[in-house]
């Protein structure tokens, strides 16, 4: 009875050591798809037979005098990476996809079993809409992105010149597609203080570094920083620029008033000199009202319908029409009239007519 005890707890201690000596690693793996899986089954106990299975379904038997006898799929490999005190064999899968999830298992038959989990995730694509943006200081710019086709949730946040900005300034919404992927939207509002670079990133676990795409945010009219020699000058530069502008259209207007008031000046002075009259006119102007005060004198009344002019030693008894000379003494009434071909004048006495014909000129 003894006896019996006694192998009992040797049998025991020996299945305890087999078992400690049986490894899967990584115990977890996350992996891209379409990238490779790995898992690494090994022992230092005697095996003879070791089938991998993924989701409980055979994929790979391997022999320990053999090596690997079937896999029937091309995606699906074994790695013989054995040393003298202990066996170990690698499971490749190639290309992974997202139905690969799920639990992968070693079993030494006749030995033990192991089990690893296996989740695939899908990488998606980040944009920020709108590209880049040029605002006044202080205006209110808002900012969007868009993370979509992702497996499973992904984390978005974003950057300003490198700076992550806190969870509370932007907000993100979105939902699931037929085929299980997620597509996010995030919306981030920044006023304008300075020139900044402004990312939007989204990644998985299974990504060595998030995802990420900027635009770059122009400011116009910034605050110069304090003690920046060079950006000093430049500013009094600017201000000097402007104001010799300023004065430059300031002398050019009042050039072109004066210059404008000068033109109408000379314009009325050319009008005025046209409107004088001759000195000779003048003297002719006092023969005929001194002839007209002596025929008015007389009686008569100058006869409108003649251009008279001064001869030397004639006195008003003597004018001179354009065509012929007259001696006129007295000069009665006269009617106008306009006949077809030239005009004529009718002096009505009593007695006989005489008729005078004047050339207008």
């Amino acid at each position: 009875m003894g006896d019996g005890v006694l192998l009992v707890l040797l049998l025991s201690s020996m299945a305890q050591v087999l078992v400690g000596e049986i490894q899967l690693e990584p115990e977890s793996l996350t992996v891209l798809r379409g990238e490779e899986a790995r898992l690494t089954c090994s022992t230092s106990a005697p095996w003879t037979v070791m089938v991998w299975l993924l989701n409980r379904a055979s994929l790979l038997t391997i022999s320990s005098e053999h090596g690997v006898l079937s896999s029937g799929n091309p995606n699906v490999m074994a790695e013989d990476r054995s040393g003298p005190r202990r066996a170990s064999w690698t499971l490749v899968l190639r290309r992974v996809e997202r139905h690969h999830q799920g639990q992968v298992t070693c079993d030494l038959q006749n030995v033990q079993t192991k089990t690893a989990s296996l989740f695939v995730q899908e990488r998606g694509t980040v944009e920020v809409l709108a590209g880049n943006w040029t605002v006044l200081r202080g205006q209110w710019v808002r900012f969007e992105c868009h993370a979509v086709g992702w497996y499973p949730k992904p984390a978005v946040d974003w950057l300003v010149d490198g700076i992550e900005v806190s969870r509370g300034r932007y907000n993100v919404s979105g939902g699931v597609s037929l085929e299980g992927l997620f597509s996010l939207t995030s919306d981030l509002g920044l006023r304008a203080a300075r020139s900044s670079r402004v990312e939007c990133r989204a990644s998985v676990s299974a990504l060595p570094e998030p995802l990420s795409s900027g635009v770059r945010l122009t400011v116009v009219a910034e605050v110069v920083p304090e003690g920046d020699p060079c950006s000093a000058l430049l500013l009094a530069t600017a201000v000097l620029s402007s104001l010799l502008v300023l004065l430059l259209l300031s002398l050019c207007v009042v050039c072109s008033v004066l210059w404008s008031r000068g033109s109408r000046r000379t314009e009325s002075s050319r009008g005025d000199s046209l409107w004088a009259i001759p000195p000779g006119l003048h003297r002719l102007d006092h023969a005929v009202s001194g002839c007209s005060s002596g025929q008015e004198a007389a009686g008569g009344k100058v006869n409108q319908g003649y251009a008279v002019e001064s001869l030397p030693g004639a006195g008003c008894s003597e004018t001179r029409s354009q065509t012929d000379s007259v001696s006129v003494h007295e000069v009665p009434d006269v009617v106008l009239s306009r006949g077809q071909n030239q005009p004529w004048v009718d002096l009505e006495e009593d007695g006989s007519k005489s008729v005078r014909r004047v050339t207008t000129v």
